[in-house]
């Protein structure tokens, strides 16, 4: 990218809590130029790329943590994002994962469902299943280039494995439903939320900059400069996911049909367990905890008891 210096510390800034807002895109498969060590058969080794505030990267977590998986964390710098240099993919986040051969993998969904797939399926090698999720060049209606990756809410799994995993069609089919309404609708409306008003704007670039990697200069104008543009960039969102004027009512009524889609019969979408969606929706939620969004969110809907459930069974698998 070029532009100034003043342009690029405000992008990189303002799109860490967005999750990179679809911003830089381009894609590679095949990465050689991270060499491992030989594994013990069967352990793998993860180094997740990201920005610590973002959505994606923060679904990413929540399935690895869930899923008791160890992994590397590299916190990337918002404004240079030299960490990635090596990717000619641009965006958080990136997971490198070395089941014997060092593998890229791109986009938070299909990180998920590879890495999941390779946890359930005997069979193929991570390889082989990453190739099953190509990514495919789509121009956006701002008329710009991004990736698409092909399936990337489906585990490719034989009829045994399907079955065992998802006893019944209707049960698999909820799920991809709404893994892609997480990351189609709900990430749409953290921005406009969290960047509400100016004084919400300046608590969530805090925030940003407190937990992410940043200069010490770069901070204090990320915190400033970037607060106001996302204030006025969220205005601009808001327009274009067509949200209502009080964006919290959109997200008032997104996490309640959520609470509702899981019904009261059930601990969690996956029943005793959480599923791909639940790991999912509680990811996105999750980075707005400590702005006032999240309080609000937390005193305006029904989501609490579902939340508190999924923060104790990721606790409990974290050990």
């Amino acid at each position: 990218g070029g532009g100034s210096g003043g342009g690029r510390l405000l992008l990189g800034a303002a799109f860490a809590l967005g999750g990179g807002a679809g911003l830089y895109l381009a894609a590679r498969h095949g990465l050689r130029e991270h060499s491992a060590a030989e594994l013990p058969a069967g352990s793998l080794q993860l180094t997740l790329y990201q920005y610590k505030t973002c959505p994606f990267c923060s679904k990413v977590r929540a399935f690895l943590d869930y899923h008791g998986l160890p992994y590397e964390i590299v916190e990337v710098n918002p404004i240079m994002r030299k960490e990635i240099k090596f990717s000619s993919y641009r965006k958080v986040p990136i997971l490198l994962a070395n089941a014997g051969s060092p593998l890229q993998l791109n986009d938070s969904s299909v990180i998920i469902s590879a890495i999941k797939t390779y946890l359930i399926s005997k069979r193929n090698s991570l390889e082989e299943i990453v190739s099953f999720y190509p990514p495919m060049k789509t121009v956006t209606e701002q008329g710009k280039e991004v990736f698409e990756y092909g399936n990337k809410y489906w585990l490719m799994l034989d009829e045994k494995e399907t079955k065992r995993v998802y006893p019944v069609k209707e049960v698999r089919v909820e799920e991809m439903k709404w893994r892609k309404w997480a990351d189609d609708w709900l990430v749409h409306l953290i921005s406009p939320n969290v960047y509400r008003t100016p004084r919400e704007a300046l608590a969530s670039f805090d925030y940003i900059v407190r937990e992410g990697k940043f200069g010490t200069v770069e901070g204090f104008f990320a915190k400033y400069m970037g607060a106001i543009a996302m204030f006025f960039i969220s205005k601009r969102l808001k327009k274009r996911h067509h949200l209502q004027d009080n964006v919290r009512e959109d997200l008032y009524e997104a996490v309640n049909e959520w609470v509702k889609a899981v019904g009261k019969h059930r601990l969690f979408m996956g029943g005793n367990q959480p599923n791909l969606a639940d790991l999912a929706v509680y990811g996105v939620l999750r980075v707005m905890e400590g702005l006032e969004a999240f309080d609000d969110m937390m005193v305006h809907t029904k989501i609490q008891p579902w939340y508190q459930r999924m923060e104790e069974v990721i606790q409990k698998a974290e050990v």
